[in-house]
């Protein structure tokens, strides 16, 4: 679904939205720890998630496997960024053709900044010089698939900021300009440059409404949550430092947890200002860390930590291909981010399951594998990796899971057994010490209600799957 949608959908029913961005992380324990940490994240119902594309492409191949992984196993909307430094036009449309197959609808077109150890951007033989040329390839390659969004620049885009005396008059009003012209190329919607001044950010809007743009324009908010780092950041983005902040943060700067708390403070009232002003969509820029980005939206009344429910076990995919689908075998509750994956290459489903393993629509367990967490295959490689001498010794192994001692299994992304599961543990006991290996299992289900805590999950997904 275009996050365009989503937006009009909210507008539609007054309810405020918000959303977040990551970036790659450098390695890859911080990549499964980004996983975990959007899992978490997710699970309070963001309207989208974005991921950043390294400075001249470097992250493009990560990027696209992060893209992919966020759109069909968190099952969050994703939004790719996509800049044309150091792209030619056959690496973009290899960028957008393999989005696109994974069902992904939301690009943001960039510019980019210059590749590690250049100090200007430089446009490449047969690439793009500007986002506006991203915007009209895309639109005339690709129609109308693809949602796209633009940055805006509040304070004027940072090329254009000379000094400390900032941008000029004459400067700003042809950033708002290029601005527009990227909107009438097809561009859908607008998420701005970080600011820490809400009063420029509200002139920006009406700045930009005045010259036509009538597009939502989203705040992209970065809480504070170290002192070095803001001033990194502001530094390389140019952005102005409000007086009052920088008296607030001066005697507490090399107190971590101090600027921290100042942080969710400062961005809480923020976005109070910015939602008394009529906007209702945020855009948190997390830089991977979510207690501060969860902290301010909770201060708002936007998410309860102690209310975060499922109508489901699993996630409705939000693959642009497969978001209508709303029922899934019962014995996949207990993998409620694998399902697509392990499914994507079914085209025949259930044929593939049981069929010829050589078939095309069979699907390979490796699809699924590479999700599992490294702390989790430890696990299982302890619980279940240990030799076997005979037949009775994989009983054993079974009877052990099934009473609880072994809590992992290579069958399941949970950890240990289902509330229900556990009503029949020692009739399970039974059954595997006569060589019936169980990785199935349900109790008898007779006039129980949704909300019973050990049956009602299974009872709700009986229910899901007879609608």
């Amino acid at each position: 679904m275009k996050v365009i949608e989503k937006i009009r959908e909210a507008a539609k029913e007054d309810r405020v939205i918000f959303s977040f961005e990551y970036f790659p992380p450098k390695t890859e324990d911080g990549v499964d720890n980004l996983f975990e940490r959007m899992e978490r994240m997710v699970a309070h119902n963001p309207a989208f998630g974005d991921i950043t594309w390294g400075a001249g492409g470097s992250t493009a191949d990560l990027t696209l496997d992060i893209s992919n992984r966020m759109q069909n196993m968190i099952c969050v909307e994703t939004m790719m960024h996509l800049t044309c430094t150091n792209m030619p036009v056959d690496k973009i449309d290899h960028a957008l053709d393999t989005i696109k197959s994974n069902g992904i609808q939301n690009v943001l077109a960039l510019r980019g900044d210059p590749p590690h150890g250049q100090d200007k951007f430089v446009q490449v033989e047969g690439g793009f010089a500007c986002a506006l040329d991203l915007v009209r390839h895309i639109r005339a390659k690709y129609g109308d698939y693809f949602g796209i969004t633009v940055a805006g620049y509040p304070e004027a885009h940072p090329d254009m900021i000379t000094g400390d005396g900032g941008v000029s008059e004459e400067g700003y009003q042809s950033d708002l300009a290029y601005l527009k012209r990227k909107v009438d190329a097809g561009s859908d919607l607008i998420i701005t440059q970080l600011f820490y001044d809400t009063d420029i950010f509200l002139k920006f809007v009406n700045d930009c409404r005045e010259i036509g743009i009538t597009c939502p324009i989203v705040p992209g908010i970065m809480p504070i949550n170290n002192y070095k780092g803001f001033l990194r950041m502001t530094g390389f983005c140019k952005t102005k430092i409000p007086d009052e902040i920088k008296a607030a943060l001066e005697p507490i700067k090399d107190n971590e947890e101090a600027v921290r708390a100042y942080g969710v403070h400062l961005g809480t009232e923020m976005c109070r200002k910015i939602l008394a002003h009529g906007i209702k969509t945020l855009h948190l820029y997390t830089l991977n860390m979510e207690k501060s980005a969860l902290a301010i939206l909770m201060n708002l009344g936007l998410i309860d930590e102690t209310k975060v429910q499922r109508s489901l076990p699993w996630r409705r995919p939000t693959n642009a291909f497969r978001s209508k689908e709303s029922v899934r075998p019962i014995f996949w509750a207990n993998r409620p981010k694998s399902y697509i994956s392990r499914t994507v290459g079914w085209d025949q489903y259930p044929q593939g399951r049981w069929g010829d393993s050589r078939n095309p629509s069979y699907g390979a367990l490796s699809d699924y594998q590479f999700m599992r967490r490294r702390s989790r295959n430890k696990k299982i490689q302890e619980e279940w990796g240990g030799p076997l001498k005979s037949i009775e010794d994989v009983h054993e192994r079974f009877i052990n899971f099934c009473l609880g001692k072994i809590r992992s299994n290579p069958w399941s992304e949970l950890d240990g057994l289902q509330p229900e599961t556990m009503m029949i543990n020692k009739e399970l006991e039974s059954v595997n010490s006569k060589g019936f290996l169980t990785i199935n299992s349900q109790p008898p289900v007779n006039g129980e209600k949704s909300d019973s805590p050990s049956v009602g999950p299974l009872h709700r997904i009986l229910i899901s799957g007879l609608t």
